[in-house]
C-alpha cells in the first residue's frame, strides 16, 4: 500500500537521504555506521515483501540490493490505489540503479530479479468492486506478476468494515484459484478468522505465504499444517520478540522466507530508520543465529531460504 495509517505515513514522509548518503553503508537512527553481517562468498538473499513505490529513492534501494547480494525482490501493488505506477516506473528505476552501480565502480553487481504481487489490502476492502477486480485480473496476466497479495484481514485498524474485509478476502482467494497464482496473506489480530476462511475456500494449488509473521508458534502451527509458508521480517530481530524467534526455530527450513515490508519495520540494529529491501540481510543473519548455524550448515540454510522464495514466486 502506498498509504496506510498515520504511523506508516510518518515513515514514508521522512526526509529524503542527502546526496552524501547515496552509498552502500548502513546507518542507525543516530546516523552511526552499522556493520552488515558477514556471509560466505556467493550468498544470495531474497526480500519477498517490499513496497518500492513508497521509497523515496527506489533506484538507490535497487542498487544497494545489488551491492549486498539481495538478488530476488518482490514488490507489492494494490489495485485500488495507483496500480500501474510500479509497472510503468520499474524500468526507469532499474536503469537509474544500474547507473548508480556504475558510479560506485560496482559494474559486476547484478540487479535483483523483481516480481510484483497485486491484491487489495484489507484496509482498502471498501474500495474493491468489479472495476478493481478487472484491473487486478488484467495486471495479473503480466509475466512479472507472481501472486495475489497482500490480501487478508486487519482487525487492528478496521479501516474497512470486517464483513467487507472478509468478503473481499474470499473473492481474492477465489480469484487466485482461477488465475493459478499463490496468495500472500496479511493478517493482523485476525489469525483465527483468517485461518477459518482459508480452510473454507481452500489454499490455491500454487500455495500461500503468511506475510510478516510476528506472533508465537501456537498461532503459526495451524497455518503450517494447512500448507502455508511463512515469511519473517524485522520483528524477528526485535529484542522483545523471543516468541517470534521460537516460532521460527520450530519451523522447517523449506517453509521459511525472508522479507522487509520496507519502508516499515526496519530490523535491529536499524530500528527507527526508513527500511530498505537490502535490510533483509540482517533478518537472514538473525534466522541463522536462531538455528545456531555455522559453516556449511549456514551455507545450506541461506541457499534453502533463497530457493524457497524463487520457487514460490516463479511462474511456470
Amino acid at each position: 500500500m502506498r498509504t496506510t495509517d498515520a504511523a506508516s505515513t510518518d515513515v514514508a514522509n521522512q526526509e529524503q537521504p542527502p546526496p552524501a548518503q547515496r552509498d552502500t553503508l548502513f546507518r542507525d537512527s543516530s546516523n552511526r555506521l552499522v556493520e552488515p553481517p558477514v556471509f560466505f562468498a556467493g550468498a544470495r538473499f531474497a526480500d519477498t515483501h517490499t513496497h518500492l513505490d513508497m521509497l523515496h529513492h527506489p533506484d538507490l534501494a535497487l542498487a544497494r540490493c545489488a551491492a549486498h547480494a539481495v538478488d530476488f525482490l518482490v514488490t507489492v501493488v494494490d489495485p485500488t490505489e495507483d496500480p500501474r505506477y510500479t509497472y510503468d516506473k520499474l524500468g526507469a528505476w532499474q536503469q537509474a540503479a544500474r547507473a548508480q552501480l556504475d558510479a560506485w565502480g560496482m559494474n559486476s553487481c547484478q540487479l535483483p530479479q523483481i516480481q510484483i504481487i497485486i491484491g487489495c489490502h484489507p484496509h482498502n476492502a471498501s474500495a474493491y468492486d468489479s472495476g478493481v477486480e478487472d484491473l487486478l485480473i488484467e495486471l495479473a496476466q503480466q509475466s512479472i506478476t507472481a501472486a495475489v497479495g497482500e490480501i487478508g484481514l486487519d482487525y487492528h485498524y478496521d479501516n474497512s468494515p470486517r464483513d467487507v474485509q472478509q468478503q473481499v478476502f474470499r473473492e481474492q482467494i477465489r480469484l487466485a484459484h482461477r488465475l493459478d497464482l499463490p496468495i500472500c496473506l496479511h493478517l493482523r489480530e485476525a489469525h483465527g478468522e483468517g485461518l477459518a476462511i482459508l480452510k473454507q475456500e481452500g489454499l490455491p494449488a500454487a500455495g500461500a505465504l503468511l506475510h510478516c509473521f510476528n506472533l508465537d508458534y501456537d498461532t503459526l502451527e495451524p497455518f503450517l499444517e494447512l500448507g502455508c509458508k511463512v515469511a519473517f521480517g524485522g520483528p524477528l530481530t526485535f529484542k522483545k520478540s523471543e516468541d517470534v524467534r521460537q516460532a521460527a526455530a520450530r519451523t522447517q527450513w523449506d517453509r521459511i522466507m525472508t522479507e522487509t515490508d520496507a519502508p516499515f519495520m526496519a530490523p535491529h540494529p536499524l530500528r527507527g530508520t526508513i527500511c530498505g529491501p537490502e535490510y533483509v540481510i540482517f533478518t537472514a543473519a538473525k534466522l541463522a543465529e536462531v538455528y545456531s548455524l555455522q559453516g556449511q550448515d549456514a551455507v545450506d540454510f541461506y541457499q534453502q531460504i533463497f530457493a524457497n522464495a524463487v520457487t514460490f514466486f516463479s511462474r511456470t
